[in-house]
């Protein structure tokens, strides 16, 4: 039986983490209030040092390393936050960090990670591939892997993030979180149940790795066959042996979100929040928005990270608008003849719809003789208005022949 982390530790780990992390700010949400009907607040751990939560769990590991296990440095295998948490605090406790990054982790996590003073390692697809190669590191050379979720000492660590929500929010009703491999939601969960255990912790997937369902239906933890999503930070395709015994013992209930929801749930954080957060971290707002999962208000949702690349960002971005209903793509077949371009495009203006880019087409095989196919990115209102300007534009005698929310 796997002894379950208590709360004595999880104090303990922030008496060791004073001075070292920050205690992160509590905003509320008004967008997500008044969805919710009630308080909604933002734990913003995309503010704490290195971007994320995962400095806490590493912090605590590492410290407590002898100075033997210190003088043969440190190995890690992770995406992005772990790996800066990990670099960061082998350098305040004064070890070496190797960190095995999948091949196509995102360039500024790399680059940050490298900046806090690690060796890195490209090795793997998934950061399942590059734990692997962290330990065959760690047994070759001696040097002590520090597991992303799987320690007694990472789950205390993190267990601060819900000390310090229920210090900030003392009538908090339910938190919360986005779960990969369960560090964060053990730790939260053993400080929560044991201080408040009326409060519901609600761990939030993502539905294209989504491991915790089937392990929980299974008794056991489960491996997925696959799994691909946009939220690099929890896209873990096992949890833990010791993680699991928590979330299965202290956890309320696991639900997924759709990449839909998680563009959505970055965008409304960007523009209505003025937040910046990674689609890792915003996972528990997407399940909010998204009606996953009933919530008895006050709310924290914990924004775990905000390390995203602006490539991937842009791309969200635009997700976001068109999963809001507000960024069509529409293609258009109409007579090629002069005028007829500055006719369509008079007609999305009418509409007060605007054209953010448009392609005109004559070489497709598939048109007749005398038609010209326009291609078009236009910007809207939400569904409403990109389906009375598609209507409208059939009802002028455009053939509308894809439109669709890209």
């Amino acid at each position: 039986m796997t002894e379950l982390v208590g709360l004595a530790d999880v104090r303990a780990a922030r008496d060791l983490l004073a001075g070292v992390t920050r205690t992160t700010p509590l905003e509320p949400s008004r967008p997500l209030s008044a969805a919710l009907g009630g308080p909604v607040w933002l734990k913003c751990e995309n503010m704490q040092r290195a971007g994320s939560y995962k400095v806490r769990g590493a912090y605590v590991r590492i410290s407590r390393l002898s100075a033997q296990e210190r003088a043969l440095g440190v190995v890690a295998a992770s995406a992005g936050n772990h790996a800066q948490g990990v670099a960061l605090a082998a350098g305040l406790v004064g070890t070496h960090a190797t960190v095995f990054m999948p091949v196509n982790a995102p360039l500024p996590k790399v680059a940050a990670t490298k900046g806090y003073g690690a060796q890195i390692e490209l090795v793997g697809n998934t950061v399942d591939e590059s734990l692997v190669a962290a330990q065959t590191f760690a047994e070759r050379t001696g040097a002590v892997l520090i597991h992303p979720f799987d320690h007694r000492d990472v789950i205390a660590g993190q267990g601060t993030v819900a000390l310090e929500i229920l210090e900030q929010c003392p009538a908090v009703k339910t938190i919360v979180t986005g779960v990969g491999g369960g560090g964060l939601i053990s730790g939260m969960a053993v400080a929560a149940k044991a201080l408040r255990p009326d409060v519901r912790v609600v761990g939030v997937q993502a539905a294209g790795a989504a491991a915790f369902p089937p392990s929980l239906a299974a008794g056991e933890p489960v491996r997925l066959p696959a799994f691909s999503t946009i939220a690099d930070g929890i896209a873990v395709g096992r949890p833990g042996e010791i993680t699991f015994t928590h979330v299965r013992k202290l956890v309320d209930e696991i639900v997924t979100v759709a990449e839909e929801d998680i563009s959505r749930a970055l965008l409304m954080l960007l523009e209505r929040g003025k937040q910046v957060v990674e689609p890792a971290g915003a996972v528990g707002v997407a399940a909010l928005l998204a009606g996953m999962v009933e919530v008895e208000t006050p709310v924290v949702a914990v924004l775990s990270g905000g390390n995203i690349d602006p490539l991937l960002m842009l791309r969200v971005i635009e997700h976001g608008l068109a999963a809001a209903g507000r960024y069509l793509r529409v293609t258009v077949r109409c007579s090629d003849r002069p005028g007829q371009l500055a006719s369509l495009l008079a007609e999305i203006a009418e509409h007060r719809a605007n054209v953010v880019d448009v392609e005109h087409q004559r070489a497709n095989p598939h048109l007749r003789l005398g038609e010209v196919e326009v291609a078009l990115s236009v910007e809207t209102r939400g569904v409403a208005h990109s389906d009375t300007l598609i209507s409208a534009l059939r009802a002028s005698g455009y053939q509308v022949v894809f439109a669709a929310e890209a």
